[in-house]
This record gives C-alpha cells, structure tokens and sequence, in this order.
C-alpha cells in the first residue's frame, strides 16, 4: 500500500456510519482482515479509493476479534502500516511473510463466503457496485 492510499483517505465517518448500519459479525471481520492483508501485500486489485476506504474499515474493526484468524495478525498489520508511514514501502521479506499468512487467511475463509461479503459492501454502499463490462461497451 502505497502512501498514495493514506493522503486521499476519505471522512472516517462514512465508514463509522457504515459500521453502525451493518455491524459486521465475526466471520465478516476476518473477511477485513484478510482484504487489508491482500492489500499490504500488493495482490490486491481495488482501484486506489476503494483501498483507502478498506483500509479505513479495517483501522475501525482492528480490535474485534474474528471467527479463524488469529488476533497476532493484527499486531503484524500494525508494524507493517507503521513501516509504511514511515518508510513508504515494506521490505521484500514482510511483503512475502504477509502474502504467505494471507494465503493462510483466505484458505480458512470459504470462497463464496469472500464473495458474499465483497458483494454486500457494494451492495450496502460502502464501495461502488461494479459495473459489468459487455462486448458493445468495448467498441
């Protein structure tokens, strides 16, 4: 994540309001977990925005505990946000080390269940719905 991602982050109200209106239960928290871990580990594909915003849902949900993943990540997640605040990049090691327990995370969360609930922070407007791309939206 670069610093990029911190300097446009939005209003954290918006996400403390989202929180308010769909209380994430466990399952959901360790789905923030593992997207900050694929976001800090440079795989994840969100459009720079939508990083920052799940960056910020993630700053908002920390302390809660989740269903699987261990609390110790967080700890790992919060040394890595420091390097980069400070640093702007993480070494080749940590960006390896996070890769490889975010693998671990999302081995202990079902597909669909990782799909279920990307689909309900669009769905419940805390990211944009995607759009979906046609052949005549190419020419």
């Amino acid at each position: 994540m670069s610093l990029l991602i911190r300097q446009y982050a939005p209003q954290n109200h918006e996400v403390e309001r989202w929180l308010e209106d769909n209380p994430p239960g466990p399952v959901d928290i360790d789905c923030i977990v593992t997207v900050k871990l694929k976001i800090l580990d440079g795989k994840c594909k969100m459009p720079e925005q939508e990083k920052v915003v799940m960056s910020e849902l993630y700053d908002a949900i920390r302390f809660r505990p989740g269903h699987h993943l261990d609390m110790g990540l967080r700890q790992l997640i919060r040394e890595a946000d420091r390097i980069l605040d400070m640093q702007g990049e993480l070494s080749e090691g940590l960006t390896l080390h996070i890769y490889e327990l975010r693998l671990m995370a999302e081995s202990r969360l079902a597909r669909p269940v990782m799909k279920a609930f990307k689909k309900h922070i669009r769905d419940t407007g805390l990211l944009p719905k995607k759009v979906a791309v046609t052949e005549d939206d190419d020419a």
